[in-house]
């Protein structure tokens, strides 16, 4: 069913206007006939953060960004979901046009600007889903226009906690102005402190809910190490790396569309995301699991990140040129080395290539 879709869709949505695509999709997600997923390879079970996910593959913020088709997408195979970045007042976002496709470079840039229907409609579409079970990550931001952004956040955390089965700090985002300050030593301890103290605050009544922050592959490793040393301390459950790159790779061949500002996903952001990936696992000394994601378009390129030291990982922009049938590509290409190598999961090859590729040139950009 799933490639009959994407033989059908593919096509037709790469004609249309990257932002009118994608919402065709959600609507045409909203309508997928109910049912279960198969079930996965026993393998391909993670436990990271005190969760049990089926398997490693999420679909990365920035889809779904008001939880309006979380189900659908567990149902097409993936094995958590991160909705978001949902921020406590709804916010239309840049002006169009804001997301473009690079196709010769399988890339794609937005500077969206945290659009999204706002905490009250996301909490509604969560409520009513609670009982259905599966991992649904909270991907949490602030409003561009907010006299206090850290407030937004344990605002955030203190209304989804009931229904999240992790939240996403995300101070990441190039493309709400300042956001990525947040990432600085002294602010990023006081955000952190105050999330974990809102978390505490509500834990008697909605439970245990892991708190994950995510980062920019545009770190220094010097910038690295204070956001390392102040996750530790603040014991955060884990880190994403990384969010989109502003960088633009002297590789890309679409030339002009290059020049547009946002942060830049899909293939190019493989090698410097991965890269992160291993040098935060380093750094980490195994305090907590990675999610990696970045420009994860098969098999191969999930087995890579993994050995960098992503316990899970997660993907968006290779869908777009490659269709849902990816999901399920990756997790066979995953089972197959498993069984190939003799290996009972996938815990047993985390990090196993981090220090080397820590030691190489730095990727070029």
């Amino acid at each position: 069913m799933i490639r009959a879709f994407d033989a059908l869709s593919l096509p037709v949505l790469r004609w249309l206007d990257p932002e009118d695509a994608h919402r065709l999709a959600i609507q045409g997600l909203r309508f997928l006939p109910p049912g279960k997923p198969h079930d996965d390879n026993p393998k391909l079970a993670v436990r990271a953060f005190g969760l049990n996910f089926p398997n490693p593959i999420g679909m990365a913020a920035g889809f779904d960004k008001s939880a309006e088709v979380p189900d659908a997408l567990l149902r097409l195979g993936f094995g958590f979901v991160e909705i978001g970045s949902v921020t406590p007042k709804p916010q239309s976002g840049n002006p169009r046009p804001r997301l473009f496709r690079l196709e010769r470079d399988e890339a794609v840039i937005n500077r969206m600007g945290f659009n999204n229907d706002g905490a009250e409609a996301a909490l509604r579409r969560l409520a009513a889903r609670a009982q259905n079970g599966g991992i649904v990550g909270v991907n949490v931001g602030a409003n561009k226009d907010s006299p206090d952004r850290v407030a937004d956040y344990v605002k955030l955390i203190e209304t989804f906690a009931p229904v999240a089965s992790y939240f996403t700090v995300n101070v990441s985002s190039p493309n709400t102005p300042g956001l990525r300050n947040l990432q600085e030593g002294a602010l990023l301890d006081d955000l952190l402190a105050r999330v974990i103290d809102a978390r505490e605050q509500v834990r008697q009544k909605a439970g245990d809910t892991p708190v994950l922050l995510k980062i920019a592959p545009d770190l220094s490793l010097a910038q690295l190490d204070d956001v390392v040393q102040v996750a530790r301390a603040r014991r955060v459950d884990g880190m994403i790396v990384s969010n989109t790159t502003i960088a633009r790779p002297s590789t890309l061949r679409e030339e002009m569309r290059a020049k547009e500002q946002g942060g830049l996903s899909g293939r190019p952001l493989f090698r410097l995301s991965t890269r992160m990936v291993a040098e935060t696992y380093v750094r980490v000394e195994g305090a907590f699991p990675l999610i990696g994601v970045g420009g994860v378009d098969s098999g191969g390129a999930a087995l890579t990140k993994i050995r960098a030291g992503a316990s899970l990982i997660q993907l968006y922009s290779s869908l777009v040129y490659k269709g849902l049938g990816l999901v399920d590509e990756i997790k066979r290409d995953l089972t197959s080395t498993l069984l190939r190598t003799g290996r009972d999961s996938l815990s047993e090859i985390v990090g196993a290539d981090a220090a080397t590729l820590t030691a190489e040139d730095w990727p070029g950009m």
